[in-house]
């Protein structure tokens, strides 16, 4: 059997579970009124593109979404930009929100989440459970993690990534591994994580996507169900309590294409979201957005192109060295080194420097703006000045990062929130 003739029969045995539920606390505002999977990023994106996009372009076309905080955005968003595939075809994407289906509780946690879907899962009749995170931003190639655990003969494959070991302390799920890379110990948000072999400053952390053998995965649920003492959770249960007696592998995340570095950020901070989305201004940019092997498809609204006005000295509309998207109307103002989602406008003489300005914002004349986050439908008044001096930012009750970075949410400005 050819290569691709294989990989093609795996990643049509296989059922992908993203679990899109979580709050993303540490976005404070951010996050009060959406999911962290529906947050926006990269100019047109939501976080839950990514690894719906990653999973439609390894071939895997059964895909379930499992919802729980403040979901409405997040499922409008997949309604709209993902409820194309064809069921009678044998692809799907569909929403599993919380629904009590096995308990009168909502989802206890990540275990819990398949637990209570596993009817539905059981219904696709697949070979392989995928499970997914939903909130981090990445390129990954599936199939090679497909094939990977099909040929070791593993019950379970922990997809992974070397970071450094400050970085994984309280934070990750860190693994030790053998020379095959079977797993030989696991701890969930260690305060000393257990460093790689022959690298005192890495370790293995788990990227929270796992591939399960089907029916190992319903035991091993079934199993934590009836557990009383448990977290519910498969970094803090499942793992450690399989890796004694079962095969259990980790795989290494590569990219997608050769001779390219794996890219993978968890933008679960302000300072990582911003720093994300400021990354994409390079010329080169670790994440390609532009890569037409490897699309991120998403909801496409349809909108009008960008557009420059005005041509004075003191009122030029311009925007360098950043991503405008549809919509957007700079008019005699100047846009530096920022993302510009859908249709935000800039009025005459004001400067935006730095910053990432989500849809539908609106920034009015006079304004200066630098290393900020705006969040989407504020009205920003004429004449505000924002991220120059912080202590005038939080006297105007605007968040401050702990890299300096100003959060402005329509809350914040006095306007009616709820706005996704």
């Amino acid at each position: 059997m050819s290569n691709v003739r294989y990989i093609s029969n795996l990643t049509r045995e296989t059922y992908a579970l993203i679990l899109a539920g979580g709050r993303g606390s540490r976005l404070h505002e951010l996050t009060d009124w959406r999911a962290k999977p529906a947050l926006y990023f990269g100019g047109k994106f939501r976080i839950i593109d990514f690894p719906l996009s990653n999973c439609i372009n390894s071939g895997i076309r059964r895909v379930g979404v499992v919802t729980q905080y403040k979901s409405h955005s997040l499922i409008r968003h997949v309604m709209r930009g993902w409820g194309h595939f064809k069921k009678e075809l044998g692809e799907s994407v569909e929403i599993l929100p919380a629904s009590q289906r096995y308990s009168e509780n909502w989802y206890q946690g990540t275990a819990d989440a398949v637990f209570q879907n596993i009817d539905i899962i059981r219904h696709e009749l697949p070979k392989y459970v995928m499970v997914l995170s939903g909130d981090h931003v990445y390129r990954m190639d599936y199939a090679g993690l497909l094939a990977a655990h099909a040929e070791s003969g593993a019950d379970m494959t922990v997809s992974c990534l070397e970071v450094p070991v400050a970085e994984a302390a309280g934070a990750f799920g860190v693994m030790e591994v053998d020379d095959d890379m079977r797993i030989l110990g696991f701890e969930e948000k260690p305060k000393h994580p257990k460093h790689s072999p022959g690298n005192p400053e890495k370790c293995l952390a788990s990227m929270g996507n796992y591939v399960f053998n089907t029916e190992f995965l319903f035991d091993q649920l079934k199993k934590d169900a009836q557990n009383a003492n448990s977290d519910r959770d498969f970094g803090k249960d499942i793992i450690p309590s399989i890796i004694e007696k079962h095969k259990v592998f980790a795989y290494p995340f590569k990219s997608a294409f050769p001779n390219e570095q794996a890219y993978w950020r968890d933008v679960g901070t302000l300072d990582s979201f911003w720093q994300a989305n400021m990354e994409l201004l390079s010329p080169t940019p670790a994440l390609n957005l532009y890569d037409a092997k490897w699309p991120i498809w998403t909801y496409q609204e349809q909108l009008p192109p960008a557009k420059f006005v005005f041509d004075d000295d003191d009122r030029r509309g311009m925007a360098v060295d950043s991503i405008i998207s549809g919509g957007c109307i700079i008019s005699g103002a100047t846009v530096r080194r920022s993302v510009l989602f859908n249709e935000v406008r800039v009025c005459s003489y004001s400067v935006v420097e730095d910053s990432v300005v989500l849809p539908d914002v609106v920034v009015l004349r006079h304004c200066k703006i630098k290393n900020a986050i705006i969040d989407r439908g504020c009205i920003i008044p004429e004449g505000t000045v924002i991220g120059y001096n912080h202590d005038h930012d939080r006297a105007k009750g605007f968040r401050v990062s702990e890299k300096g970075i100003t959060l402005v949410t329509r809350d914040m400005l006095g306007l009616p929130v709820g706005y996704e």
